[in-house]
């Protein structure tokens, strides 16, 4: 039996329990692995941003395996009880979903370490932080005991991913069934999205894009890409620009090197086989498009991907 501690305090964002779903649902389909506590300094009721209360236990004198500090909308200080009771725990793991991570930063567990935490907030971070290696783009982040999450909905992901290192990967795959959502995301994956990035306005470069996406393998040229979406390939370009600030070849670019990297973070293809599937052809064309994009080799993102 594995204890799991939800850290919160005045002003938690409410979203940040959702990671408790995962371990509930752990338990309903394979013999009750987690017991789960919402502890907070004093214990009692503890109001979230929305005004609501939730029901505590004191923190104090208790151990958990795990513990998860929800984020809060605000980055409010909390109290020093709960930074010392962060500095002197002896968990396995001290998680953070979210601004949880400026939590962890104040009691000084991350100084030294990479950590994440929401994409909007991760200037804040490192301004504060600079100790802090912030990996902003980042789902979540494990460095030893230390794990961090992005947005609130990211929590998901990193508990997912702890329930598959307690439990296998297999009982982790059902428990992002049961709850109808994709199986974990790695750590690794971009917080962005590039579909979201370009953000076309109408259905007919949409519909485009998502055909390149589906067919990165092919060569998808401009002409190809405009017979999808009846426009001569000179209207084509000209729309596309406008409505996406990029020429379709850069776009298409982005796609390819997205999927690529999403490819590697699974960890079940070899580099030679990512290339081809995600329309570089041979491995060298995606070393320069991996360069160009991130600063590092394909070599190099797949050795630091961590593995569970």
């Amino acid at each position: 039996m594995k204890t799991i501690g939800l850290v919160i305090y005045p002003g938690f964002q409410v979203l940040g329990l959702a990671v408790s779903a995962v371990f509930e649902t752990a338990n309903d389909l394979h013999g009750a692995p987690y017991t789960l506590t919402v502890v907070s300094e004093h214990g009692g009721i503890v109001h979230s941003s929305l005004g609501f209360g939730m029901e505590s236990q004191s923190f104090k004198g208790a151990h958990y395996d795990t513990l998860v500090v929800i984020g809060n909308n605000r980055l409010d200080d909390v109290s020093p009880g709960l930074l010392d009771y962060l500095r002197n725990a002896t968990s396995q793991r001290i998680t953070a979903v979210c601004t949880g991570a400026f939590v962890l930063a104040q009691a000084g567990l991350l100084e030294g370490r990479r950590a994440t935490t929401h994409w909007a907030h991760a200037r804040a971070f490192r301004d504060a932080y600079p100790g802090v290696r912030m990996e902003e783009d980042r789902i979540f982040v494990i460095d030893g005991a230390l794990w961090t999450s992005a947005g609130m909905t990211a929590g998901i992901d990193l508990a997912l991913a702890i329930v598959e290192k307690d439990l296998g990967t297999e009982i982790a795959r059902s428990v992002a069934k049961k709850m109808v959502v994709h199986h974990r995301r790695s750590g690794g994956q971009s917080q962005f999205s590039t579909l979201l990035d370009l953000d076309p306005k109408t259905d007919r470069i949409q519909s485009t894009l998502l055909y390149a996406k589906e067919h990165l393998d092919a060569e998808l040229s401009v002409e190809e890409l405009a017979e999808i979406a009846h426009l001569s390939p000179r209207q084509f370009s000209r729309i596309f620009k406008e409505e996406t600030g990029q020429s379709p070849a850069k776009a298409i670019k982005h796609l390819r090197v997205e999927a690529a990297r999403i490819m590697m973070e699974e960890g079940r293809y070899s580099l030679d086989v990512i290339a081809r599937e995600c329309g570089f052809g041979e491995r060298e064309r995606m070393r320069r498009s991996f360069l160009r994009a991130f600063g590092q080799s394909p070599q190099a993102i797949k050795r630091v991907t961590p593995q569970l």
